[in-house]
């Protein structure tokens, strides 16, 4: 039995600093890198990113859709992309955002979460609009199996805010209700509980109460999206402590170069200065 995600993911960040990178091989990413559209170009853009960070950063973050773009030769890359990260120490958090009822939620939870399934991910990104309780299926098999998960609750996308920022049935906002129910399946658990938020560091001062949560928050837009530390600190405040702040394009821009994309990688790491641990 692995150790749960919570405490592992404390680990990592502990022993590698407060940072995710995303590996998002976006078709302009591999023109820069002079790197083919087809499936050859985007293995060898993941096994770059693999060779470059895996053994560094704490946490890679694959985006499903640029390798299902590819059709099964892309799902295969990025199964491999996942049991070589891990093989060299990273954790995994796979961006797919799934969300559905039933047998549905079901069959996703065990793609991305059941011991053994080729798409395994330490923790995966979910979509609660089809309402909280709809996520059950994955997140009490993260929890049985040592994963976990990132639900969507403030992101940065203007879109979102017409519902995320809505006020629901109890009379808090969308988003508070979210952090609410992750807040209630993390109870008790130490030193974090399973079940994450997304917030992303570009929203603004934080109208949230994340004083339960007792769980990560995964922040993207540092970076390339223009999210600074002093932003992460006016957003998160107090619950600093919790964010693990995510970038993709403004290290991967330095690819193909392994050494570069290192390089790059820990100069976005260390930026973060001292920062509280999760």
């Amino acid at each position: 039995m692995r150790a749960p995600f919570g405490a592992r993911l404390t680990t990592a960040v502990s022993m590698r600093g407060p940072l995710c990178v995303g590996i998002d091989p976006h078709p302009s990413l591999l023109a820069d890198w002079g790197l083919p559209m087809s499936a050859a170009g985007l293995e060898r853009f993941a096994m770059t990113c693999v060779e470059a960070l895996a053994g560094e950063i704490a946490v890679l973050k694959p985006q499903s859709a640029f390798f299902e773009t590819y059709g099964s030769a892309g799902i295969a890359v990025l199964e491999r992309l996942l049991v070589a990260s891990r093989q060299a120490g990273a954790l995994t958090l796979l961006d797919v955002k799934r969300g559905d009822i039933g047998s549905t939620m079901d069959a996703y939870a065990a793609a991305y979460l059941a011991e053994g399934a080729p798409l395994a991910a330490d923790a995966v990104t979910l979509s609660p609009y089809l309402g909280f309780g709809s996520l059950d299926p994955a997140l009490e098999l993260a929890s049985r199996t040592g994963r976990g998960a990132f639900v969507l609750a403030l992101t940065s996308n203007k879109e979102g805010a017409s519902i995320q920022r809505a006020t629901g049935g109890g009379g808090a906002s969308v988003a508070q209700e979210i952090a609410d129910e992750a807040a209630a399946r993390n109870a008790g658990a130490s030193p974090l509980g399973p079940v994450g938020l997304v917030i992303g560091a570009t929203v603004g001062r934080l109208e949230l109460d994340l004083s339960r949560l007792n769980g990560p928050i995964l922040a993207p837009g540092f970076g390339a999206q223009g999210a600074t530390v002093a932003d992460l600190r006016t957003v998160f405040g107090e619950s600093l402590r919790h964010v693990l702040p995510s970038s993709s394009r403004e290290i991967l821009r330095h690819g193909p170069d392994p050494a570069a994309l290192r390089d790059a990688a820990l100069r976005v790491r260390d930026s973060l200065g001292v920062t509280h641990p999760l």
